[in-house]
C-alpha cells in the first residue's frame, strides 16, 4: 500500500522561507551529545505528557468516587462523566490562546506553563471538600478545577507534539514520536495501577474516606519532574532557525490560519475523530463499562485495563519505528480497518468472562496502536513551522472536545436509553469509517523535513522521494 501524494505546496504564505535543507540544524545523532540531547528532549516531553494523562486517567478510574462524594444523586455517574466531558469543551479554548503563543514565543515556555497548570489542578481536585461537606458548592469547584485542565491540556498536548516532532530526526520521527504517546499510556496505566494498589491495601472504607484522594495528590511532583526536564532544553531547532530568519511572527490571525490551511485543518479532523473516538472509549469509559455495565468486579476492571495497557505500551516504539519505513497511512489504514472489522467481536467477548475481557480489550487495543504510535510524527507535519503550533492545537482541540471527551458520556447515555451493550463498537465503528476517509486526503509525511514555511511533503525530503529516486533509476 503506496502512501499518496495530494498535498500542493502552501502557494498562500506570502514568506515562503525556505531553509537550505543540505545544511542540517539540531542535535548531531552521530555523536553522543547529540544522541543523549534528543534523549532528554523525548524524556521531556513524555514526561509531560504523561503527568496530563495521568490525571486524566486518575478521574476515569476513580469516576464511582467521584460520583458519590460531588453527585449523590440519582443520575450521578452520567454527571461525573459529563464533568470529565465539560474540560474537553475548555480544550479548543486553550488551543485558541497557547497554540498562536507557542508559534510566537516558543514551544517552551508554553510547555513550562501548561504543565504546572496541570499538575495544580489536579492536586486541588484531591483537597476538595465533598458535597456532604460544602453542598453543590462542592461540583462547582470540581466543574471549575476541570476547566482549569482542559484549558492547560489545550496547548500541552499540541505542544509537546509539536516540540517532540521539531526535535526529533526526520527519518526517525515516527520513532521518537512514539514516546509521547507512550507517556500517555503510561500516564493512564500509572491511574490505573496507583487505584487498582489502593483498592487492594485499603478496605472499602478507607478508600470512600480518604483513599481515593491519593492519586490526585501525585500529579504535583509529577509535573515538577516534568518542569525541570523541560527547563533543561532550549526550544527546538526548528523554531529557532525560524525565529533567527524573522518568521516566529508571522503565524498571522485566527482567520488567516483557516482561510490557508483548512484543507489539513478538515483532514486532521476527521483523523481526530477516529483516534479519540476510539481512545476515549478504550481508555476513558472502559472501567465504567466493565463495571456498572458487565457487571465486572472493580479490581478486576482495573486489572483488564492496565494488562492492556501495558501490553500496548510494550508494542508502541516498534510501530512508531514501522511507520518511518512504511509511511504512516498504511498504519493508519491498518487500524481502522481493523478496528471497524473486530469492534463488535471483541466488546461480545468482553461481556463473557473476566478472561475473556483482557483478551477483547488487549486486542482492541493493540489494533489502535497504529495510529497512536504515529501522532506526534502525523499531526505535526501537516501544518509548516510558523503556524504549526496553532494550527495543531486548535483542530486537534476542537475536534476532541466534539468527539473525544464526550465519548463517555454518550456511550454511557446510549446503553441507558436502549440497553444496548455493544453500542461503543458500533461507535468506534462510525469513527473509523469516517478515519478511512479522511486518511484518502492525509499527504504522506513520513522522513519529511519539518522545516521552513511550506507543509512538509514526502516527495521531496521523505520516503516517497527515495521511493522515486528508485524508480528514475530502474526505468
Amino acid at each position: 500500500m503506496q502512501p499518496e501524494h495530494n498535498q500542493p505546496h502552501d502557494n498562500s504564505n506570502p514568506h515562503n522561507f525556505t531553509p537550505d535543507l543540505g545544511h542540517d540544524i539540531g542535535p548531531d545523532m552521530s555523536t553522543q551529545e547529540g544522541r543523549q540531547e534528543v534523549r532528554k528532549a523525548t524524556a521531556a516531553s513524555a514526561m509531560g505528557n504523561m503527568t496530563e494523562w495521568f490525571d486524566y486517567g486518575v478521574y476515569a478510574v476513580a469516576v464511582t468516587y467521584i460520583t458519590a462524594h460531588f453527585f449523590p444523586t440519582e443520575g450521578g455517574t452520567f454527571m461525573a462523566l459529563a464533568t470529565f466531558a465539560l474540560s474537553f469543551l475548555v480544550r479548543p479554548i486553550g488551543g485558541l490562546v497557547w497554540g498562536p503563543l507557542g508559534d510566537k514565543l516558543g514551544r517552551k515556555k508554553i510547555l513550562a506553563l501548561t504543565i504546572i497548570m496541570m499538575s495544580l489542578a489536579t492536586f486541588l481536585i484531591g483537597v476538595l471538600p465533598t458535597y456532604e461537606v460544602i453542598g453543590v458548592a462542592a461540583p462547582i469547584l470540581l466543574v471549575l478545577l476541570r476547566m482549569v485542565q482542559g484549558f492547560s491540556t489545550g496547548g500541552e498536548y499540541g505542544g509537546a507534539a509539536t516540540f517532540m516532532a521539531e526535535y526529533a530526526p526526520d527519518r526517525k520521527r515516527g520513532f521518537f514520536g512514539s514516546f509521547l504517546e507512550f507517556g500517555t499510556l503510561g500516564g493512564f496505566a500509572l491511574g490505573t495501577a496507583v487505584m487498582l494498589g489502593l483498592q487492594v491495601v485499603l478496605s472499602e472504607e478507607a478508600m470512600m474516606a480518604y483513599g481515593w484522594r491519593i492519586p490526585f495528590f501525585l500529579a504535583l511532583p509529577m509535573g515538577l519532574i516534568g518542569l525541570y526536564l523541560r527547563s533543561k532544553l532550549e526550544d527546538t531547532p526548528v523554531f529557532q532557525e525560524m525565529e533567527e530568519a524573522g518568521e516566529a511572527q508571522q503565524g498571522g490571525s485566527l482567520k488567516e490560519l483557516v482561510f490557508a490551511y483548512w484543507r489539513p485543518m478538515l483532514t486532521m479532523t476527521g483523523l481526530v475523530i477516529a483516534l479519540n473516538v476510539v481512545n476515549y472509549t478504550l481508555l476513558s469509559y472502559m472501567p465504567t463499562y466493565l463495571e456498572t455495565q458487565l457487571g465486572l468486579d472493580p479490581n478486576a476492571s482495573l486489572a483488564t485495563i492496565l494488562i492492556g495497557e501495558v501490553a500496548m505500551m510494550a508494542v508502541i516504539p516498534f510501530a512508531g519505528s514501522l511507520s518511518d519505513k512504511v509511511g504512516r497511512k498504511p498504519m493508519w489504514y491498518a487500524s481502522v480497518i481493523g478496528l471497524f472489522v473486530l469492534a463488535l467481536p471483541m466488546f461480545w467477548l468482553m461481556g463473557q468472562s473476566f478472561a475473556w475481557a483482557i483478551v477483547g480489550f488487549a486486542v482492541l487495543g493493540l489494533l489502535y496502536i497504529p495510529q497512536l504510535a504515529t501522532i506526534t510524527a502525523t499531526f505535526p507535519a501537516m501544518f509548516p513551522s510558523q503556524v504549526r503550533f496553532a494550527g495543531f492545537a486548535i483542530t486537534y482541540n476542537l475536534a476532541t472536545a466534539v468527539f473525544g471527551g464526550t465519548a463517555a458520556m454518550v456511550n454511557e447515555a446510549a446503553i441507558n436509553s436502549t440497553g444496548f451493550l455493544l453500542f461503543p463498537a458500533i461507535y468506534m465503528m462510525a469513527a473509523c469509517v469516517i478515519g478511512a476517509i479522511a486518511i484518502k486526503f492525509m499527504p504522506e509525511t513520513a522522513g519529511a523535513s519539518l522545516r521552513g514555511t511550506e507543509i512538509p511533503d514526502a516527495l521531496d525530503t521523505g520516503i516517497l522521494a527515495a521511493v522515486q529516486q528508485d524508480e528514475t533509476r530502474t526505468s
